[in-house]
């Protein structure tokens, strides 16, 4: 059997049957413990996004929301939808809506965890993640550390290559595409301006996501509106193309794997990463008073990915009338859809958008990557000359992902983020009575009119061994 269809049935059997019911029923369930806080304490959330650190050298909550929204906003909210859009069919554009809103309670008891279980460095920063929790939590320092290996693999590897090919591919609408010169071209100036900002370390990577992210956003929104507007005739069709086809049980259950409800889960989850345990490594370097507050913050990160961006670009898509098929599937089709609007111009928007969205997911899931490093390397920073040579590769990787074929790059991603996430929401079901006990004691507090403040003893969290939270 050749490499690449073993791969594409290893990738149909985790996401149908065993992902989609592992998280739809883990989501379910987050939702339930936690009384709907994704949705009750959403305003809550948003305010807590502006509160800033203790200490002027701290990581803010918003700084730790940027970066993971830095790795969770990328190409996947324009090439992302756009595949399942066409492989899938409009109804996909539904079931990532769901996916969303109940991913956003796995969301919340990830990155609270993470808060709880964090670690605190030699200059008194905060770091961590499901590694740390895992292992402190639950005692399976051997599950930590698979979790960290599949965490490199997909941070490091698996997206880094979908991302870079994803870029390369916005440029073959244009006449200079040469498929045997220009991928390469696009991979090399690629690689190396990521390497030039990863040589910085994790600090420039703060800086530098903080300042592309929110702009990059909003540019991209905006326009999408402008297109939308334009076409608002077709909004109508539109509503009734994706809630026919999302269902359309024929449709869902009848291609299983080619489904709109599953290509809707897998490109959802690939674009907010809701329960992946992922955005828990930057969710654990804020430096907050209680770890509620940075586990709410991190569901208006799921609600920007999929809610705003990704709706953002459905909506683009298919309220322009463009014909939609596996034939135009990824960039072309948005490219397309934008053109119907404003010309030429459009598919160099596009363009330009994939450019700064891939530049900050490349970075922001390097971040990742250093704090998986950290953990393997019993907690230690790894030498210079380790942590050059590791960037250097991933620079490699990066070129490397412009010259791979569609397939490849989608699947390895998929299977990558598939394994991390059984391993995390497993261990979240496992440690989710600590999270709702926290959310408890935060509201508790806030309804005596206090700014809450932490202490585990108060929810029953044996506090020996934690670097935080104690009295």
């Amino acid at each position: 059997m050749h490499i690449f269809d073993f791969l594409n049935k290893v990738d149909d059997f985790m996401y149908y049957p065993v992902l989609i019911i592992v998280l739809a029923a883990a989501g379910l369930f987050f939702t339930f413990r936690t009384r709907f806080a994704q949705i009750r304490l959403f305003g809550d959330a948003c305010r807590l996004i502006v509160e800033k650190p203790a200490g002027d050298q701290k990581v803010s909550s918003f700084q730790a929301l940027i970066v993971s929204t830095a790795s969770r906003v990328g190409t996947g909210n324009i090439v992302g939808v756009s595949t399942a859009i066409c492989l899938g069919g409009p109804g996909a554009c539904f079931w990532m809506w769901i996916m969303c809103i109940i991913g956003a309670a796995s969301a919340f008891v990830e990155s609270t965890l993470a808060q709880i279980y964090k670690r605190r460095d030699a200059n008194g920063n905060c770091y961590g993640g499901p590694a740390y929790y895992i292992e402190h939590a639950l005692k399976l320092p051997v599950v930590a550390a698979l979790f960290c290996v599949f965490l490199i693999a997909t941070y490091a590897v698996g997206f880094q290559l979908l991302c870079s090919y994803n870029l390369q591919s916005t440029f073959e609408v244009y006449s200079f595409y040469n498929p045997k010169i220009t991928p390469a071209v696009i991979g090399i100036v690629l690689a190396v301006t990521v390497g030039y900002c990863i040589l910085g370390g994790g600090r420039r990577i703060i800086s530098t996501t903080e300042k592309i992210v929110p702009v990059m956003g909003i540019l991209y929104v905006l326009i999408s509106l402008i297109v939308i507007a334009v076409n608002y005739a077709n909004i109508p069709h539109m509503f009734a193309l994706i809630f026919e086809d999302a269902f359309n049980f024929r449709s869902i259950f009848g291609g299983l794997s080619g489904s709109c409800m599953v290509y809707g889960i897998k490109r959802g989850l690939y674009s907010n990463e809701a329960g992946v345990g992922s955005a828990p490594n930057a969710s654990a370097s804020a430096d907050v008073t209680h770890p509620a507050k940075q586990g709410l913050v991190q569901t208006v990160s799921v609600y920007i990915d999929t809610i705003l961006l990704c709706t953002a670009t459905a909506f683009l898509c298919l309220s322009s009338g463009t014909e939609y098929s596996e034939a135009v599937s990824g960039a072309k089709y948005v490219q397309n859809a934008i053109s119907t609007v404003f010309g030429q111009a459009g598919p160099l928007f596009i363009t330009a958008a994939m450019v700064l969205f891939a530049f900050t997911t490349l970075l922001g899931n390097l971040y990742y990557v250093t704090n998986a490093l950290i953990y393997l390397n019993k907690k230690r920073e790894p030498s210079k000359r380790f942590m050059l040579g590791f960037r250097l590769a991933c620079v490699v990787v990066i070129f490397l992902g412009a010259l791979v074929p569609m397939d490849f790059a989608w699947t390895t991603a998929d299977i990558t983020m598939g394994a991390m996430t059984l391993i995390n929401i497993p261990c979240c079901l496992l440690l989710s009575g600590k999270a709702a006990r926290t959310l408890r004691d935060y509201e508790k507090q806030k309804k005596a009119g206090k700014n809450p403040v932490f202490r585990a003893a108060d929810v029953g969290i044996d506090d020996r061994g934690l670097s935080f939270w104690k009295d």
